[in-house]
């Protein structure tokens, strides 16, 4: 019995090893593909794109020699239907820079990578023209040229053929005429021709990028959107009786009039008994305290079920219907945690980390302590893969209630490979759905949660307040690898963070914190009490004193000093604004006073810039001369701009480079601009 057995190529022969060799090297590819963008740790990750706008391709392509390269960027849909859009060198020419733009018109994952090749009939041209303005002999050029569309009318399909027969047949009746006349000349350098070459391109040395490059296309709510937080338990006129999902009805259409589009609820489920808090996290909680919505679980159930003093399931089922018809989306919160009363601890001990006393370890950020909590273990082994599913059919029971945005708690301290199977897996289901992380951590880990496939995260923007801070911040989200993996959410302020900043500013200090906050990034979010100005602490600690989080809080949001009208305002120009639906295309400018900063913010085609002035100290006014962006719209430094204050709608125009401003917080601690130039 035999066997055929390639044999090892060091087994080979002296010559044919080196013959192997050759034909390796001829086979190599001639054109290199490098620095694709987007993309994220080439290709590992899905790259973040927002249903019908373009996503615009950049790579670096070159080869040996001076031949013309010619490249085209093939994508394919979620469906997996292919299209090919031709690439561009990119503004410097020179440079081997090439870009290009498709736009996908479906939500879902899409790929794309990159071909390139040598253009054979571009080189021609190119050396063709050169030569006949340089009077040089061009007659075996002009064969050359009847060869190159003879054979590719060979190749042709039936409509090229015709066209490029058609252009044979006049290059014979000028030969004809005049052999080395320039109408000859003229028919081989004709755009049109170079079209139907173009068309019937055998594309030699053809190479493609060795990856294909993942993209996540969402809906415009993964990038655009105003969040707004509330505990349904203090829709109430009494600390001393429960809200209930029927009570936030009637705030529907406030929170849809100061422009928000998305209501974001804390943990609706059942709280449990154990450990439960009282007021201000105290350790003794009374018979009424109503305990932290985040220890989730009791005897009524746990993440699938709902508090019962909120009300019943097809309550939250209508709430959910009548807020989208107030345009309103419902955000739940998914936060994996247990109180000690879960049902889980009792069905699925198994999933939970035990001490050898028999006590099970709550749950820890020291120095804070979290008594009422534990945590899952999700690679115990009872846990794999039950929790997950488990966890898994949690979110989806959600989603089949009508549930497309979660708010996710600490993702940071769950399993990276956890996320990605679920997201993955709930996405694949339906693409709408949306994770915003709220993951305060190393900027390493916020980034990977991204490419893991979070659509958004709350960010640094808190603890980002000094001019060199917010520059240097707006600026990296413009960078990649963060500007393709990673949409900041800037939220002011959340039921757990009351910053230093807000606790001693003043109203002027949250309208400086909500004009950064809109203007800064497409996606923002406030939580309830922060248009009335609440920045109450716990002394030396950013916390909210009283906080919600542990007790009932019903609230006048007419009572004076409020900032509704400011908000609302804002919300009305991020709508009318594209250039403000990301935090994308922020451009810093000069303003001779470190308390003030001043930045625009432009879509590409500059058909919408907004100038925005902000001064950062809530106590003082502050003035300076700034240096007006002429220069963006290319314009000299006497030229002029027609400017409309967007906030008041006074206009007026603007002369030369520098202007000045002053902004007093006692009036508005902010000015925003639309700029257009003068024709």
């Amino acid at each position: 019995m035999s066997s055929s057995v390639t044999p090892d190529s060091r087994s080979l022969p002296a010559y044919e090893q080196e013959e192997n060799s050759v034909l390796a090297a001829v086979q190599a590819p001639r054109i290199a593909i490098e620095s694709v963008m987007p993309a994220l740790d080439h290709g590992r990750f899905a790259a973040k794109a927002v249903v019908n706008e373009p996503v615009q391709v950049k790579a670096t392509i070159f080869a040996d020699g001076h031949d013309v390269l010619a490249a085209a960027v093939c994508w394919q849909d979620d469906e997996g239907r292919e299209q090919r859009v031709p690439m561009q060198p990119a503004k410097p020419v020179g440079l081997d820079v090439w870009e290009g733009s498709f736009t996908p018109t479906r939500v879902g994952r899409h790929t794309f990578t990159i071909e390139a090749w040598w253009d054979i009939y571009a080189t021609y041209r190119y050396e063709l023209s050169k030569k006949h303005q340089a009077g040089v002999p061009i007659s075996l050029e002009l064969e050359e040229g009847r060869q190159l569309i003879e054979r590719a009318a060979e190749r042709a399909s039936e409509n090229n053929n015709a066209a490029l027969n058609e252009a044979l047949a006049a290059l014979h009746e000028q030969f004809q005429l005049a052999p080395q006349g320039s109408e000859r000349v003229a028919l081989l350098l004709d755009s049109d021709t170079a079209q139907l070459m173009h068309e019937a391109d055998s594309r030699p040395h053809l190479t493609q990028s060795d990856v294909s490059y993942p993209l996540d296309v969402e809906r415009l709510k993964a990038r655009f959107a105003s969040w707004y937080e509330l505990f349904p338990r203090s829709e109430t006129d009494d600390p001393n009786r429960h809200g209930t999902f029927k009570d936030v009805h009637r705030r529907l259409p406030i929170i849809r009039d100061m422009g928000f589009d998305v209501l974001y609820f804390p943990p609706i489920h059942p709280i449990g008994r154990k450990h439960r808090k009282g007021p201000n996290n105290s350790l003794d909680a009374g018979p009424e305290d109503p305990g932290s919505p985040y220890a989730i679980g009791s005897d009524e159930g746990g993440h699938e079920a709902i508090h019962p003093e909120l009300g019943t399931r097809e309550d939250f089922c209508e709430l959910v219907r009548v807020a989208g018809e107030h345009g309103l989306e419902i955000a739940l919160d998914f936060a994996i945690q247990c109180s000690p009363d879960h049902p889980w601890l009792r069905e699925h001990p198994g999933w939970f980390s035990w001490r050898p006393d028999g006590s099970i370890r709550y749950a820890e950020n020291p120095p804070k302590k979290y008594q009422d909590i534990v945590n899952v273990d999700f690679y115990a082994q009872d846990a794999v893969p039950e929790l997950w599913t488990e966890l898994r059919d949690v979110v989806q029971g959600w989603v089949d209630e009508g549930v497309k945005i979660f708010r996710v708690d600490n993702p940071h301290t769950k399993p990276l490979p956890f996320w990605e199977w679920l997201i993955g897996d709930i996405r694949r289901r339906d693409p709408d759905v949306i994770f915003l992380a709220e993951a305060f951590t190393r900027p390493p880990m916020m980034l990977r949660l991204g490419k893991l496939g979070f659509t958004q995260s709350y960010t640094y923007f808190t603890w980002r307040h000094t001019k060199a801070e917010l520059t240097e911040y707006f600026t990296q989200l413009n960078e990649a690898p963060l500007r393709d993996g990673y949409r900041p959410n800037f939220f002011v302020n959340t039921p757990d963070i009351n910053p230093y900043f807000l606790q001693s500013s003043g109203r002027a200090g949250f309208l400086i914190r909500a004009a950064l906050a809109t203007m800064g990034s497409g996606l923002w979010g406030m939580y309830s009490g922060f248009e009335l100005c609440e920045g109450a602490p716990v002394p030396g600690k950013e916390e909210y004193l009283d906080s919600e989080k542990y007790e009932i809080r019903p609230r006048d949001y007419s009572a004076p000093g409020n900032i509704v009208y400011e908000i609302t305002q804002l919300n009305r120009l991020r709508r009318e604004n594209p250039a403000l639906h990301t935090h994308l295309g922020v451009t810093f400018h000069t303003v001779h006073n470190d308390r003030l900063l001043l930045f625009t913010k432009a879509t590409e085609s500059l058909d919408n810039v907004i100038l925005v002035a902000v001064n950062l100290d809530p106590f003082e006014p502050q003035e300076g001369t700034f240096e007006l962006p002429l220069a963006l719209f290319g314009l000299p430094e006497e030229a002029a701009l027609h400017v409309e204050d967007l906030m008041s709608g006074r206009r007026w125009t603007w002369q030369g480079q520098w202007q000045s401003v002053r902004l007093d917080p006692a009036v508005m601690p902010f000015a925003i601009w639309r700029l257009h130039p003068v024709h």
